[in-house]
């Protein structure tokens, strides 16, 4: 996946004259933070430098994984045309981006970062995004916000921060502000899955109807060390290969997430949780299935059409 050619030629202004050395040291520490889900009352994006580390590193792969989350409940929503969108933790802006490109309908955000850095530069992007009015307020997603309401509320990367205790209560704030849908995105790590499980089993109870990845709202089949995640593969810039020290021009970025709304979504009978295996004539799939039940099914050519589309099927898509 790409960024945004506007997106793209923003974040490239944003770095131009930044002394390499320097993102390379920011990089190596917000890299550190984030695996160690480092939760020390500081903000990872806490100055400048690490804010232009994150453009350089990040961004590309959490707008890919967050564009496929929104992807994945549009399509199961073709009606659903969002003119609102409310972000907590908003970082550079990567929701923004990445529903402005999922839904040409959106006109309006307003967006919610405590950290004054990553703030500064995600204004600076927006002015690029095409959006009619973008609204950036200083807010602490682990404290109490003015929610408002919104038809797209996204909280992206950010439960990994936070508390469970303080996670919980701010996703009860988000639901509440959601007049559409809610997309919660995570790292797809063990301790991610497990972050997002919390999240779905809050929001059934509250009534909220489940969009994506799950093709039911019954207890998840899936038993530890097993975890539901999912994988997109990101474009390196040349910068970005740089600053990580890295020769492959690409990288899979791991994500779990969840998609809620407000109305029932379209029903579907099976989600692929695993890349598909197999040889000639076969094709093994790890499917979620509609009836809260998960399963290694072998599809041959026996199968007929099912083989065709499981020939075709990705890790991710429905079946």
């Amino acid at each position: 996946m790409e960024l945004p050619a506007a997106l793209r030629a923003a974040v490239d202004r944003a770095l131009e004259g930044v002394p390499l050395a320097e993102l390379q040291r920011a990089a190596d520490t917000l890299s550190v933070r984030y695996r160690a889900e480092v939760r020390d009352g500081r903000l990872h994006l806490s100055d400048e430098m690490y804010a232009r580390a994150y453009l350089a590193t990040r961004l590309p792969a959490t707008f890919a994984a967050v564009r496929a989350s929104l992807e994945s409940a549009a399509e199961l929503m073709p009606d659903f045309a969002p003119k609102t969108l409310f972000d907590v933790g908003a970082g550079p802006g990567t929701a923004l981006w990445a529903a402005a490109d999922c839904w040409s309908s959106l006109a309006s955000a307003r967006m919610l970062e405590a950290s004054p850095s990553i703030r500064e530069v995600g204004e600076a992007l927006a002015a690029h995004s095409g959006l009619d009015s973008v609204e950036w307020t200083v807010a602490d997603a682990s404290k109490a916000i003015e929610a408002g309401k919104a038809d797209l509320v996204t909280l992206a990367y950010v439960l990994d921060e936070l508390s469970p205790a303080e996670g919980q209560a701010l996703v009860g704030r988000l639901w509440a502000a959601t007049e559409g849908l809610l997309v919660i995105v995570e790292p797809g790590t063990p301790a991610g899955w497990k972050r997002v499980m919390a999240v779905r089993e809050q929001l059934v109870a509250l009534g909220a109807h489940l969009v994506a990845p799950c093709p039911h709202s019954k207890p998840c089949p899936l038993v530890e060390p097993d975890w539901c995640h999912f994988s997109r593969r990101v474009a390196r810039s040349r910068l970005h290969r740089l600053t990580k020290r890295g020769d492959v021009p690409w990288e899979d970025e791991k994500y779990i997430f969840l998609a809620a709304s407000r109305q029932p979504a379209e029903a579907f009978g099976a989600r692929v949780l695993a890349p598909a295996h197999g040889g000639s004539g076969k094709v093994g799939l790890k499917l979620c299935l509609a009836d809260g039940s998960a399963e290694e099914k072998l599809v041959t050519k026996r199968d007929g059409d099912l083989f065709k589309r499981a020939r075709r099927a990705d890790w991710g898509d429905i079946l």
